[in-house]
């Protein structure tokens, strides 16, 4: 089937719209209470959370323990600020957690912990270490029997940690196709451009030498995005785990983000925050 027979329809699609301006919104609420966090790093894969937690992962409201759920890990674990708001609309986390974000004894801090959040399924921050966790998930599905999807979300800079190639030989080595790698392809890291700090292209062609099969898609068009993970997660028939590169934009949905990769790290002063506000209330990503 076409990826066109899994696009979400209308009223689908304007909910993970209004999903995906949540999470931007909720990511600007709770760096205001830490006053320091990664905004544009939520930004640019802000429909990549909206799509799985909302249209694509297998998921059971309030339980998030539940043995048969899809797994989903960050390699790109700054971005979590944006993804405990997604929790606490599941019920996996309280509401009132997320007023406490990095105060002294909260368990949400700027990076996942497993141990601490429910609905975490690996503890990162230390960039490169996701896919590998990830393959293991997978693996350790497949001998026990289990049907569920692994999901790792990984930073276009994380390609330029080795730990990820191995990682990628030993998915394919084992044919573990219910490994789907989403690579946030936003074209910047901590320290500038990507590929002037250490060019990662041809993704696409590195990932298929390795033994995966890989896609390309607009990271912040929710139809075709969702479209293709389900597609993915549906074909019974492929043997190989499967690579999608997002190409996206960092900060997308302020446009003063958009073009300023130092919102890498920042915070918003009150009268910046009120316009990036205004801007993801009235743009139509």
């Amino acid at each position: 089937m076409a990826d066109a027979d899994y696009a979400p329809d209308a009223g689908e699609l304007a909910r993970l719209r209004e999903r995906a301006r949540f999470i931007r919104l909720e990511t600007i609420r709770l760096i205001e209470i830490a006053k320091v966090g990664h905004y544009s790093s939520v930004f640019s894969c802000a429909e990549i959370f909206a799509s799985l937690y909302y249209g694509v992962m297998a998921l059971r409201q309030g339980d998030p323990r539940w043995e048969e759920r899809d797994r989903f890990l960050m390699g790109k674990g700054h971005a979590a600020v944006g993804l405990f708001p997604v929790l606490a609309d599941k019920g996996f986390i309280s509401r009132e957690l997320l007023d406490g974000y990095t105060r002294l004894g909260s368990p949400l801090g700027d990076h996942p912990d497993m141990a601490k959040v429910p609905g975490i399924d690996f503890s990162s921050g230390s960039i490169g270490h996701a896919l590998s966790n990830g393959a293991g998930i997978a693996l350790g599905g497949r001998m026990r029997g289990r049907s569920y999807h692994v999901f790792v979300m990984l930073g276009d800079g994380e390609m330029q940690e080795g730990q990820v190639w191995e990682a990628a030989l030993f998915a394919a080595h084992h044919r573990l196709s219910r490994l789907i790698a989403i690579v946030d392809r936003n074209g910047y890291q901590l320290d500038g451009k990507v590929d002037e700090v250490m060019g990662v292209e041809p993704l696409r062609d590195k990932w298929s030498a390795f033994g995966w099969d890989v896609h390309e898609v607009d990271g912040h068009d929710l139809s075709a995005l969702t479209a293709l993970l389900r597609r993915l997660k549906a074909d019974t028939a492929r043997a190989r785990p499967a690579c999608v590169i997002a190409r996206t934009v960092k900060g997308k949905g302020v446009g003063f983000m958009e073009t300023e990769p130092g919102w890498h790290l920042g915070y918003l002063a009150p009268a910046d925050a009120r316009a990036a506000i205004d801007e993801i209330m009235a743009r139509e990503i």
